[in-house]
């Protein structure tokens, strides 16, 4: 298994990690051999959106003895009422909810607390400036909740959310599909393949989601991504938007390629398809490479946009082309120069200013990116 940093917490994650919706399908004994055999594979980073108390005493029982081995994604607002889960602002209900949580799971703290589900600019003013925020901070000062964060499909509130200063990672729905397309109050426009169909509808990255990567990078929040296989419908050509499948590991490859993942978390029902998820770690770089599927996909292909991929490499001059344009990006898309990026820009061995304009790598990119014209932007940028 491979570790990252979680942002700016300070802890380090797996690459993989597990979320509980399918866990839920369990039943207690099976949904706890599912996450020892989680944890002996490494993943240490668990989501908990459902309040389902069979899934919670699962974790609880898992938990015992090895508290320390479970970095615990854990969410306020959600809540187990007359038998089925419900999204709540009602401060009764997410106060009874939290502690069913920590009770049944037997802890007095929660990694990450989440507050759950916030997708809609109405309901993130209602939690920003009422008592939903209050009690996370206060469960935070407390040291009941170490990290604070918010999930959401929206990347206009998952950008408001980071730019508060208060939040240090978000859960956030990412995918090739859901890349493309523009933010949406409505959940339901992510599932619904006439989404994909529009005539404007870009055949690369929505620039709000590329600032959002892109500050997620330069502050240090956290993305725990959710989704990552659209729901299982990208595994499928029948079902994806794109018309064509994609595998498990190159899900996972392009969504730890987006800056600011810190962790991937995929759905498993069971063993087998849990091996499959983290098996991911040491697969050939070939057998993870999406770049040739993106780049030819049937109904939109990605086109004219660097995805990081590296295959631009190696560089007659030694540039790291991927990181460079990253940098760039990054800077373009928030409209500054952050002093972290132009640290980590300087910290490179080769500049943009370096390149010499042979042109070897542009052959070599999948997505007809002008990399010759992103040295020279990228150069303005840095002044080097």
């Amino acid at each position: 298994m491979n570790y990252r940093p979680l942002g700016r917490t300070g802890l380090s994650v797996s690459e993989i990690g597990l979320g509980c919706e399918a866990i839920m399908e369990l039943d207690t004994a099976a949904a706890v051999e599912m996450l020892h055999a989680a944890v002996e594979a490494g993943v240490n980073f668990f989501d908990l959106f459902s309040p389902h108390p069979t899934m919670r005493d699962a974790f609880g029982q898992a938990m015992a003895g090895q508290r320390e081995k479970f970095i615990l994604q854990a969410h306020l607002c959600s809540a187990w009422i007359d038998g089925q889960y419900a999204r709540t602002r009602d401060m009764d209900q997410v106060k009874a909810a939290f502690a069913d949580l920590l009770s049944r799971l037997a802890t007095d703290y929660v990694d990450v607390g989440m507050i759950h589900y916030i997708d809609q600019q109405e309901d993130f003013d209602l939690v920003f400036k009422g008592p939903v925020l209050a009690y996370a901070q206060e469960l935070q000062s407390a040291g009941t909740i170490r990290h604070l964060g918010l999930s959401t499909h929206n990347p206009r509130i998952a950008l408001l959310a980071a730019k508060t200063g208060l939040i240090d990672v978000i859960m956030f729905s990412s995918n090739p599909a859901y890349d493309i397309l523009p933010p949406s109050e409505d959940i339901n426009t992510l599932f619904d393949k006439a989404s994909y169909e529009a005539l404007d509808l870009l055949s690369h990255t929505d620039p709000e989601r590329r600032e959002l990567y892109s500050l997620c990078e330069s502050q240090g929040v956290a993305l725990t991504v959710m989704k990552p296989f659209g729901g299982g419908a990208l595994l499928s050509a029948q079902s994806s938007p794109f018309g064509a499948a994609m595998t498990v590991a190159q899900c996972l490859y392009y969504c730890l390629t987006r800056p600011g993942v810190a962790t991937v978390l995929s759905g498993a029902r069971t063993l087998e398809e849990l091996r499959e998820s983290v098996a991911y770690c040491q697969l050939p770089q070939e057998e993870k490479d999406y770049t040739a599927l993106l780049s030819s996909f049937p109904s939109r292909p990605f086109v004219d946009a660097c995805m990081y991929c590296g295959h631009c490499a190696p560089c007659t001059a030694g540039i790291d082309i991927a990181t460079v344009n990253k940098f760039a990006d990054l800077c373009q898309a928030q409209g500054s120069v952050p002093e972290t990026v132009r640290g980590h820009y300087a910290a490179l061995s080769a500049k943009a200013g370096d390149c010499v304009a042979c042109g070897a790598c542009e052959p070599r990119c999948p997505f007809g990116v002008k990399i010759i014209e992103h040295m020279r932007k990228a150069q303005e940028i840095f002044g080097a």
